[in-house]
């Protein structure tokens, strides 16, 4: 029995990191996909302001320019910008292999392409002659990056084209039958268990956009987007809850239902799971309801708000998108009240403690768990993983909140931190966005604890602070404080060997990362290997200076713009590429044996 749950848990957490992984493609691209939604509900011929000429940006969108976004962040994700090229000429294979918006396509060959890359520049390490360099990678990156396409193109594309028309035909056979409400049963308890990015990116998000490309519009939008099984489980708690479920509830209603944070009510299902039936047979009649009145969406709405529920309906459809969202909420309010009133109330240890199994089911810190905190538990949030007095030693302008997506609790620990820097008059940038896409000057990176491994290796240059609440974290006030006392005292001592020690990557960047800085990195290599230092030395243009370069060696008239590329980096400033007494400086400091205080 052990075996077996072990076994169904590893397969969860499987479908969740699929899941993410596909939401991490597409989530940066949505607003393509709002920009083409809004271009095809207003010109189409059904659209709001039909026109001919304007309609025609549609087609080449869907086709060409939405898969190759998904493909260079695929890519991305995989091998940064050098894997995002290769995945998305790669994508250009499964486009042209068929005549129908290659998403699933897209989602393939990106990752392949940027992994593919990684694993040729892994096996060449250190064996390209100098000077060579540039010439390997260019070639390298355009060979592969061929040689993919023309597999897309004969290979990969024809088999995605067979499981695109499948799927789809599988749906059609579905909706003729009018059993499309039957979906509910897998799509609500889905979204409780976070597979929910899996099944919308994986299966409903590919063919909806090629119905909506024909058609105009998609019922499968509707499907996970509805608000209304939500909103009514969580009335039924503001009329019938008890203690902190009752109390917490109008807040999470609101936050559920105009913000689009769908998982912020999942506690409160997982604290009554009989309140899956309420899901389910609101999911379902909405459904039915959307079905009768045959609407449907242009595109996906992101996030899951009622607003942007609306704003990509068609012309027409208002009406009956409301009914189901409607007809939704009555039916799992109708329900979630009988349940609660036959039921043992709950209590807020109950909330609590179904807020913690969110976390668990979802592997992080969710937002509805951010915001259920009692004061027992922000309590024992007050234990200290770091020191950030001791970490902030530097001159921070810019700290970043960061998790999956980048926004929900991120955004709005984001915000707090933001208004407490205001208050105290300190000149510092504070923002949130996703770990994948986190700024290479971020001096602080902040992140729910069981994401802070990722964001270090993703940055590790910065300053990271791990936090179990993004709401109430008792870190903020004492990196605050560290943050004044900086401001009051910014004289540092450090002994440069320490920052030596650690070297691990050297860039030299000029403004194409070729030519005379090529040969530069090319003559200091030669100095690191017979040395017997395990340092990289390489060369690149200062817009692509990657954000765990140690030392950034650029000419005197770039090192200002390299410094604003990456200000947690040591920079040294040369006069000449090919014959600069630095590089001897900088071999002896790597040797260890200067020690300056």
């Amino acid at each position: 029995m052990t075996n077996s749950n072990q076994s169904n848990s590893a397969a969860k957490v499987k479908i969740q990191r699929f899941g993410s992984y596909l939401s991490g493609m597409v989530m940066p691209t949505i607003s393509g996909f709002i920009a083409w939604g809004i271009i095809t509900a207003l010109f189409i011929p059904t659209g709001w302001f039909p026109n001919e000429d304007l309609a025609k940006l549609a087609d080449p969108m869907i086709k060409y320019l939405l898969p190759i976004l998904i493909g260079f962040m695929g890519g991305r994700i995989v091998y940064d910008l050098r894997g995002g090229m290769v995945g998305a000429i790669a994508t250009m294979g499964v486009i042209v292999s068929a005549d129908l918006p290659m998403l699933l396509g897209a989602m393939i060959m990106g990752p392949i392409g940027g992994w593919v890359i990684k694993k040729f520049d892994k096996a060449i390490d250190g064996k390209v002659k100098s000077g060579f360099e540039m010439l390997v990678n260019n070639f390298s990156a355009g060979i592969i990056a061929g040689l993919l396409t023309l597999l897309a193109y004969k290979g990969i594309g024809p088999l995605v084209l067979t499981l695109n028309k499948t799927l789809a035909a599988g749906v059609q056979v579905i909706v003729d039958a009018s059993l499309l409400p039957l979906a509910s049963i897998f799509i609500e308890p889905a979204k409780i268990l976070f597979l929910n990015n899996a099944i919308h990116h994986g299966v409903i998000s590919p063919i909806g956009i090629e119905q909506a490309s024909n058609a105009g519009k998609s019922i499968l939008f509707l499907l996970e987007a509805n608000p209304g099984p939500g909103l009514g489980i969580l009335l039924a708690y503001i009329l019938f809850g008890k203690g902190m479920a009752k109390q917490s509830a109008p807040g999470v209603a609101i936050i559920h239902f105009l913000g689009g944070v769908h998982e912020i009510y999942f506690p409160y299902i997982l604290m009554k799971p009989l309140l899956l039936i309420a899901a389910v047979a609101g999911g379902a009649t909405g459904v039915f309801t959307f079905l009768v009145f045959d609407v449907g969406l242009v595109a996906a709405p992101s996030p899951g708000s009622v607003f942007a529920l609306l704003a990509m309906t068609p012309r027409g459809d208002h009406l009956g998108v409301i009914a189901g969202v409607l007809a939704a909420t009555a039916v799992s309010f109708l329900i979630s009240s009988v349940i609660l009133k036959v039921s043992k109330q709950s209590n807020e240890e109950d909330l609590t403690k179904a807020a913690e199994k969110t976390v668990a089911l979802k592997g992080k810190e969710s937002k509805a768990s951010a915001l259920i905190k009692t004061e027992e538990n922000q309590e024992k949030a007050k234990v200290i993983e770091t020191n950030v007095q001791n970490e902030l030693t530097k001159d921070v302008k810019k700290i970043i909140f960061a998790c999956d997506a980048g926004m929900g609790s991120s955004a709005m620990g984001a915000s707090i931190l933001k208004n407490k820097v205001q208050k105290a008059g300190l000149d510092i940038s504070v923002s949130n966005t996703s770990i994948n896409n986190l700024p290479a000057d971020a001096d602080v990176v902040i992140t729910h604890k069981d994401l802070t491994d990722r964001a270090i290796a993703k940055l590790p240059n910065a300053t990271h602070i791990s936090v179990e609440n993004f709401l109430n974290s008792p870190k903020y006030g004492e990196m605050l404080n560290a943050l004044k006392n900086g401001k009051e005292n910014e004289t540092v001592v450090l002994k440069e060997t320490a920052e030596y020690e650690n070297v691990s990557k050297i860039i030299f960047a000029c403004d194409a990362g070729m030519g005379s800085s090529a040969m530069g990195a090319s003559i200091l290599k030669n100095k690191v290997k017979k040395a017997g230092l395990d340092v990289s030395v390489s060369n690149t243009s200062i817009n692509n200076l990657p954000a765990d370069a140690d030392i950034v060696i650029t000419h005197k008239d770039l090192t200002d713009r390299a410094k604003a590329k990456l200000p947690n980096a040591r920079h040294i400033s040369v006069e000449n590429f090919l014959n600069s007494p630095k590089y001897d400086e900088l071999m002896e400091k790597l040797k260890g044996k200067y020690v300056t205080i």
